[in-house]
This record gives structure tokens, sequence and C-alpha cells, in this order.
């Protein structure tokens, strides 16, 4: 928790005493005398009545900043300072060393994972052009699934978001639900059941030739490609696990991640499941107004820090 210092004001009414050579006589000690206006004129006929106001400064549970003007030096220079406690330090600490262990994961997975794909598609076709002549079937075959298979993909995680996650492995994922403890949770066991499949027909395609090891080439490549672009997207834009960088500033990213926040919102009965066609989803259900919401709220957000 952080500290901070807010300044409530307190009107009271104090008695004001005009100048004279001597002080009148002391109010009454008892907290239930009340002073007559026969006694102490002054107060009540010869005086004025001056509302003052009363500071009380209270210890919150914020991080405040306070800006100090150094008077002293030579030039006047404004620092800003920010009052933290220690269990609000400990707890930012903490939110920073998350972010750094999940980031440093993302960018080996992401820059070993591109690495590999590049590597393995240069060398099949290298591979496939040995005898003079080029599978021209073949490859368009291999790249035309790859994109129908990032695409595809799409439209599997929408269902099995709908009918498994939300279902019958809501126990996995319910992790995703809750605020997160540490860099991982439960729920990242399923971009590894994904990667399963991805690998194993990258494989397959890697080490045959022919059309249907491309086919199958083709299928685990765009099924890796999704994946990455999910992580980015949906683990760095949406749920700030990393930052994404200018990913941030497109137009549609920034609409998919106030699509996906009112998933977790739960104002449209889970709507949307899907990520990259969420906004359509949002749209299908009468959501337009709340996404702009949504939308407008994170530019907001973005521009304050």
């Amino acid at each position: 928790m952080a500290a901070g210092l807010s300044a409530v004001p307190v009107f009271k009414p104090f008695p004001y005493f005009r100048a004279s050579n001597h002080f009148p006589k002391p109010m009454p000690t008892s907290l239930f005398s009340i002073p007559s206006a026969a006694r102490y004129p002054s107060l009540f006929h010869g005086g004025l009545r001056k509302t003052n106001v009363a500071v009380c400064f209270v210890l919150e549970d914020t991080k405040q900043s306070v800006q100090i003007d150094n008077l002293q030096s030579d030039q006047s220079e404004e620092v800003n300072y920010q009052i933290l406690t220690p269990r609000a330090a400990e707890r930012l600490a903490r939110k920073k060393s998350e972010m750094f262990t999940y980031l440093v994961a993302a960018m080996m997975s992401s820059f070993g994972i591109t690495s590999m794909a590049v590597m393995a598609c240069y060398y099949r076709f290298y591979w496939q052009m040995e005898g003079g002549e080029v599978p021209l079937l073949e490859i368009f075959s291999t790249f035309s699934l790859s994109v129908g298979a990032a695409v595809g993909m799409e439209f599997w995680a929408r269902w099995a978001h709908r009918a498994l996650w939300h279902a019958s492995l809501w126990h996995m994922h319910e992790s995703h639900h809750r605020p997160r403890e540490g860099p991982f949770e439960l729920n990242d066991v399923f971009a590894i059941i994904n990667a399963i499949p991805a690998i194993g027909l990258l494989s397959f395609g890697f080490f045959n030739k022919g059309l249907f090891p491309g086919l199958c080439f083709g299928a685990g490549l765009g099924i890796t490609v999704f994946g990455m672009a999910y992580m980015f997207v949906h683990d760095g834009l949406v749920h700030k696990r990393f930052p994404v960088g200018p990913i941030a500033n497109v137009p549609y990213f920034r609409k998919v991640a106030a699509a996906h926040q009112l998933h977790h919102s739960d104002k449209f009965n889970g709507v949307p499941y899907g990520l990259f066609l969420g906004p359509k989803e949002v749209e299908e259900v009468g959501g337009h107004e709340e996404l702009e919401k949504e939308i407008n709220r994170r530019i907001k957000l973005q521009k304050g820090s």
C-alpha cells in the first residue's frame, strides 16, 4: 500500500475579538457550559464572527506526487517525489520483476520460434529444389495452408474458449479471470497444449518431401504464427504482462484489446470469446456503444501513463 496525504477542509466558527487593552474573561472549561450574552457581550454583540478553515491531513492507501520547488538553488527547479510505503514499494518491485520475467520468456520464445521457423522454411525448400525442379504446387499449398491455419486458429480458439475453457476446463481457465500472483498462471498450460500439434506438424513436414508433408508443414507454421500474435496482443497488449511498444498504437489492436476487456467484465455473458474477431462479436450482440467507451477509457489511461 502506498502512503499519501489528503487535505480535508473542515469549516468551524471561531470567535473574533476586537483589539482592546484587555482580554475577555476565560471561556468556561466545562463542555456543557454555554456562555451567555450578558456575561460575554463581545462574543455576541460587539464582536464579529469569522469562519476559519481547519485542514485535517489523513493518511491514505494511495500514491501521491508531491511537487517541491527548490528555492535554494540558482535556478528554480521542480522536483517530483513519490511517497511509497514499504509494502507498496515491495509490491511495485514484485510486479516489475514479474513483468521482466515474462518479457524475457516471451522474447526468447518469439525469437527462438521465429528463427527455427525461418530456417525450417529455407532448408525445406532448398532441399526440394536440389533436383532442379521447383515444386510450385507444393510451395503454393504450403503457404496457402499457413494463412488458412492462422485464420482457422481464431475460430478454433473462440469455440474452445466458449465450449471448453468456460465449461469443463474452467478449473484451469479460472486462474486467468482472477488476479494473477506471479509471472505465470495455470491458464498458460493451454499455450503449451496448442504448441504440441504445431511442433508435430512442423517436424513431419520438415523431414519429409511431397505434397502432404508440405501441407502439414504449412499447418504447423500457421498455428505457430497465430500463437505468437496471440501472445503479443492478448498477454502483452490486453493484460499488460510485458510491454509491446508500438503495437499499442495500432487502432485495430486497440479495438481488439477493448473487446477482450469486455469479456472479462461479463457485460455480454462472456462475449466475445474470440480475440482478433472479438470486436465483430461484440457488435453482433449490440455492444458497439460499450466497445467505444472501453476504447476511449484505454486511450485516456495510455495518455495518463
